[in-house]
Formats: structure tokens, C-alpha cells, sequence
């Protein structure tokens, strides 16, 4: 089975531990190792790679560790890869 991080419950987007093919189970980890929620793969992620999980309207914040570290530039729908081609960045940029 396949497993993704989520470091805060906040987060809207979870980091994956291992590569993952399209439409194969994905297990929502918590911290403490606790399964928090499980979803299917819209594609093809690797590893390092986040996930959505759940769905994300165009201009909403992408959030990791519970901080907003970018917006979407699309729709993100649950179990679709979270990278440059629907998020643009903030980081760096002044608050």
C-alpha cells in the first residue's frame, strides 16, 4: 500500500513516501503514523511528490505544514498531483 505524509491537520496537500501509478490506493499518514484518510491516484506521482487531498478551487492557498506556500492556478481535484503545472509559489515572496 502505498502511504503519503500530511504534517499538519491543516494541510491540504500530503507528501508521498513512495512512487505511486495512477488510480492505485493511497494511505493519508499522520505524524503519529495514523491513517487519516485514504484516496486513488488521478496519475502518476513520484516520490517527494505532494498529493491533493481534497479538492482545491483555483486561487486558493496550497497548504504544507500548515502555512499556505502557494495558490492554485487551476482546479486540483483529490489524488491529483500538486507541482508547478497548478500551483504557482510564494515562497520567498514578501507577506
Amino acid at each position: 500500500m502505498s502511504k503519503a505524509i500530511i504534517m499538519n491537520s491543516g494541510d491540504n496537500v500530503a507528501t508521498l513516501l513512495n512512487e505511486i501509478k495512477t488510480n492505485e490506493e493511497v494511505n493519508i499518514v499522520s505524524t503519529k503514523t495514523e491513517v487519516v484518510k485514504k484516496l486513488k491516484a488521478k496519475q502518476d506521482i513520484h516520490m517527494g511528490h505532494k498529493i491533493s487531498i481534497v479538492d482545491i478551487k483555483k486561487g486558493e492557498p496550497v497548504r504544507k505544514f500548515g502555512e499556505p506556500f502557494g495558490l492554485a492556478i487551476k482546479e486540483i481535484e483529490t489524488g491529483e498531483h500538486v507541482h508547478v503545472h497548478n500551483v504557482i509559489s510564494n515562497i520567498g515572496k514578501a507577506k
